[in-house]
Order: C-alpha cells, then sequence, then structure tokens
C-alpha cells in the first residue's frame, strides 16, 4: 500500500506546527488534514510540489510503501526503495547525547552541504 508519510520528514525538518505550517503556506485547511492524517484517497499534484518544495525533497521522501499481503513484489521493484523505514527524527534529543568531537564533524558536514549547495 503506497501512503503518505509526510509526518516523518516535517519532524526531521524541525517543524513543530504541521498543519499551520501547510495552511500558511497555501494547502488548503481541508486538505492539509487530509495529507497529515493520511486519509486523502486524492493527493493534488500541485499540493505534492508545495510541500517538496517547502520541505526541500522529492515525492519519494513523502510517500513510503508497505508490500500487500496479496502480492510479493521482487527486492528489485522498484517500489521497494519507499518502503517504510522505522527511524526516529528526535534531533534534539539525539543531539544532546553525541560527543562534542562528535558533533563537531557533524557540524563540518553540514557546512560542507552548504558551502556545495550554494556555490
Amino acid at each position: 500500500m503506497l501512503k503518505l508519510n509526510l509526518r516523518t520528514i516535517l519532524k526531521a525538518r524541525g517543524i513543530i506546527y504541521p498543519f499551520k505550517y501547510l495552511v500558511n503556506e497555501g494547502i488548503t485547511s481541508r486538505a492539509a488534514s487530509d495529507l497529515l492524517n493520511n486519509k486523502s484517497g486524492t493527493v493534488k499534484i500541485k499540493n505534492i510540489e508545495i510541500i517538496c518544495r517547502l520541505l526541500h525533497c522529492t515525492p519519494n521522501d513523502i510517500f513510503s510503501w508497505s508490500p500487500s499481503k496479496n502480492y510479493d513484489l521482487p527486492n528489485t521493484h522498484p517500489l521497494q526503495k519507499l518502503k517504510e523505514k522505522d527511524i526516529d527524527f528526535d534531533l534534539k534529543e539525539t543531539i544532546k547525547t553525541i560527543p562534542l568531537d562528535q558533533l563537531a564533524e557533524i557540524v563540518k558536514i553540514f557546512k560542507e552541504h552548504d558551502n556545495q549547495t550554494s556555490g
């Protein structure tokens, strides 16, 4: 089953109030509610584009897939790349436990990434 996985990426981006954030960025309140609660059978391409632009991601980052019990896909099928991953993005808590020398390395990686994308 293919579904939207917005809450994970919103949390990863540090967005505390996802509904308000989406509405403020041009998504209707009804659509925002449906998207966040995975209740929408249809998703407007315009909204996918807004979300991807705002969250600096691709549609593959906001969709996840879990295999149906009715059929099996080979491991080489492209949908396998969208399998749900159990990732906890509580960055504030994670950062609190990282030793300072490792944290300095992470900051260095971020700065290098910024330099590559801005220059």
